[in-house]
């Protein structure tokens, strides 16, 4: 449990824990006399209102990387049925016959073709970017973007986990500040 005196927003800050995204890591409070003490706890309610204001802080990013990852969460399929496809191309090529196929023109509407062995293809890169590639050098690609998207999801998961375990800390020491203040008036009181 750390502090940083000079600056009375600045929140306990967890020593050990790795840091995120640049996500601020939270402590556990285990003596809350002593950080009601501190120079910057002037009182409960400033305390509590820092809390609150590094909660919503954590609620958001939780809300931006949820939506992130669900954005990114079909990439890695529609990766992979590119990918299937042109590994298909790539056994035609490869055994010299025409490839039969269905190529659908509109809603409900298909056409059959056969698609000759190629040595090249066209890939859908985005932001109405086409360009042809060699297949294998297409396969390599599209192999490496899929890696690194499944990567992508499993930083995306880590942090959510990361930042769900700060945002619940903070609420426990939120939890902790106002019970400690009840007890606090209580004794006042006898």
């Amino acid at each position: 449990m750390a502090s940083d005196a000079g600056n009375p927003t600045e929140l306990p800050v967890a020593k050990e824990a790795k840091p995120r995204l640049g996500i601020p890591a939270a402590s556990f409070l285990e003596d809350i006399d002593a950080f009601m003490n501190e120079p910057d706890n002037e009182s409960v309610e400033v305390v509590l209102k820092r809390f609150d204001m590094q909660a919503q802080k954590y609620r958001f990013m939780e809300a931006s990387l949820e939506h992130k990852k669900e954005r990114s969460r079909n990439r890695p399929v529609n990766i992979k049925k590119t990918l299937d496809v042109v590994k298909h191309l790539q056994a035609g090529r490869d055994s010299g016959e025409d490839i039969p196929t269905q190529s659908m023109l509109a809603d409900q509407l298909y056409v059959n073709a056969v698609i000759p062995p190629t040595s090249t293809v066209c890939l859908w890169l985005g932001a109405n970017v086409m360009l042809e590639y060699p297949i294998d050098e297409a396969r390599d690609l599209l192999e490496s973007n899929l890696a690194t998207s499944l990567k992508s999801l499993e930083d995306i998961q880590a942090d959510l986990e990361f930042l769900r375990d700060q945002r619940v800390t903070t609420e426990v020491n939120m939890a902790r500040v106002f019970n400690w203040n009840v007890r606090r008036k209580e004794a006042k009181k006898s």
